[in-house]
């Protein structure tokens, strides 16, 4: 057998094994003549069906589900994650504003009972114009009473006097007599 009939048997070949199969063979054998010598005479053989793999495609699909399916899950655990610790975070801020408020409603309480107590002792306390007010008064009354002391003072001076005019009267009425 020839090289031409080797060469038509590979083109009749079916299957896309026989056909790596054999040119792997042809490039490794030295000489075509090699070839033609150990290749057998040919047998007519019946054609080989290959059949379509249909499993690829759902295989495709199935992989393509499972990883989308692994992948969402994922996704979901992290945002679940990422959703509790900005829940806890947003927890913790809402209880320190809580106490930072609470915090301010006491002072402002604190500051209400001292406007409170203040504004009573404005309203018990004398103002500065009370104040010179009473002081008027007050030094009006006391030069009257000083007045009055001077006048009865007078009064008495003037009765002691007629006191011991009268006595001296009396003691030359009782040397006369």
């Amino acid at each position: 057998m020839t090289s031409t009939a080797a060469l038509r048997v590979l083109q009749h070949a079916h299957s896309r094994r026989f056909f790596s199969n054999s040119a792997r063979l042809l490039q490794t054998t030295p000489t075509t003549q090699t070839v033609a010598a150990s290749v057998a005479p040919i047998v007519p053989v019946a054609p080989v069906v290959v059949k379509k793999r249909a499993g690829g495609i759902r295989g495709g699909i199935v992989g393509f589900l499972f990883g989308f399916s692994l992948a969402s899950a994922f996704a979901s655990y992290h945002l679940l994650e990422e959703y509790r610790l900005a829940s806890s975070i947003l927890q913790s801020s809402v209880q320190e504003l809580q106490t930072s408020t609470q915090r301010v409603s006491a002072h402002v309480r604190r500051i209400e009972t001292v406007e409170k107590e203040l504004k009573a002792l404005a309203e018990r306390t004398a103002e500065k114009t009370d104040v010179t007010k009473l002081r008027a008064e007050m030094k009006q009354i006391y030069d009257g009473l000083h007045i009055e002391f001077l006048d009865l003072r007078a009064h008495v001076w003037g009765l002691q006097q007629d006191l011991q005019k009268m006595s001296k009267e009396k003691e030359a009425v009782k040397l006369t007599s």
